[in-house]
């Protein structure tokens, strides 16, 4: 329709643009193979920072605050859910993920990552506890991680693969990018800071993770070389294991993840030091590391991520989403057959604020999560196609 219109000329022209308008007004949007409506899910939510759905229907919100909210019957309950850990709110800490496990309606078993204090620092962790009548007893720590530092980079994004294991990713901690790059923690396979970890479902280190038996690495580490690791999804099809990540000015990465793999940071990259500008890296390509699918110079601050095999929007089935902070967009990226590069990038739910969560929902509509720096209250909202 939109398309339509702008053909017109004249008071056509005129009429095109105040449909524009009337549209931006009604939250719709034109895009590529699917136009699509913007409908408010809730509101009144605080850093939403991560969505799961219950068998039951309900959906679970976490606030980087450290509450976990229901949203039951299209309404979000008023009281926040009690038994959740203590959490480090402050700087980029707070209450990170929440996932059921693959078998929650045996189990009752729920999930939670949050940065943890510990002493005068802090550091990421995930609890395990029942959800039963609305609360979470019960509560475990099943994993925590051995870096500190800054009170950032601390990762937090949680999976389960096909085969029920639990990923996690943990960021370098802000450590400083500087002097021998070689030796920075994100490089070092004895500490926890800028790897993927995968561990069985009560935390312990499955016997075949690519590190296990080897004194110079941590057996939990599935991949390392990373900065700020912000989304991560398994594909629906493949199972193979995707994830996002922050660069600094510039550099931010889609990575397809490999076992035992190197992602570079910071000895390649193509960020620029935030004092200086001057370029980090060395170089963008060495041996022995591996080269993310997509980059992003400028950056979009990417965040949640998800691949799409929902019934909604059939024409956009196989391709990835990425939520942007700073860009305030959804990217939805088209991928070739064999998933090793973008063939088309298309701008999504732009202009609606910071996009901290996305997520395909069990009725196959597309819900993000809004976030807002300041605190202010923001929302979760769904696309739905138009008629």
């Amino acid at each position: 329709m939109f398309r339509k219109l702008l053909l017109l000329a004249g008071g056509g022209l005129l009429l095109s643009i105040a449909s524009l308008a009337s549209a931006q007004a009604d939250r719709i949007y034109f895009a590529a193979q699917h136009d699509y409506r913007v409908e408010t899910v809730a509101e009144g939510l605080v850093h939403p920072w991560s969505m799961a759905w219950l068998p039951n229907g309900d959906l679970l919100i976490t606030e980087k605050p450290g509450r976990l909210r229901i949203v039951r019957d299209g309404q979000l309950l008023p009281e926040a859910v009690p038994g959740t850990p203590e959490v480090l709110y402050n700087g980029q800490g707070g209450l990170f993920e929440v996932i059921p496990h693959p078998d929650f309606d045996e189990n009752r078993w729920l999930y939670l990552s949050f940065a943890k204090p510990v002493g005068d620092n802090s550091t990421t962790a995930i609890v395990r506890g029942r959800f039963e009548n609305d609360r979470l007893t019960n509560v475990v720590e099943i994993f925590a991680a051995n870096a500190n530092g800054r009170p950032g980079h601390y990762g937090g994004k949680i999976v389960f693969d096909d085969e029920g294991y639990l990923f996690l990713t943990l960021g370098d901690r802000q450590a400083p990018s500087t002097g021998d790059l070689s030796a920075h923690p994100a490089q070092d396979t004895t500490n926890h800071a800028g790897v993927i970890v995968r561990l069985n479902d009560d935390g312990s280190v499955p016997s075949d993770n690519p590190f296990v038996g080897r004194s110079d690495a941590l057996p939990e580490i599935w991949s390392y070389g990373h900065r700020s690791p912000q989304g991560l999804a398994i594909h629906p099809e493949t199972g193979d294991v995707w994830m996002t990540e922050h660069g600094p000015q510039g550099g931010d990465e889609l990575n397809l993840i490999e076992a035992g793999a190197n992602y570079g940071w910071p000895v390649v990259g193509r960020g620029l030091n935030y004092v200086s500008g001057s370029p980090i890296h060395a170089t963008i390509h060495q041996e022995g590391t591996t080269q993310p699918v997509r980059f992003w110079v400028p950056s979009i601050a990417t965040s949640g991520l998800m691949i799409y095999d929902g019934d909604k929007f059939p024409m956009w089935q196989g391709n990835i989403f990425v939520g942007g902070l700073v860009g305030e967009q959804l990217a939805r990226l088209q991928m070739t057959d064999d998933y090793r590069s973008v063939l088309v990038e298309e701008t999504l739910a732009y202009g609606m604020g910071r996009i901290r969560d996305v997520r395909q929902g069990p009725d196959g509509y597309i819900y993000l999560a809004i976030s807002d720096r300041r605190g202010e209250p923001t929302e979760i909202v769904r696309l739905e196609p138009l008629d």
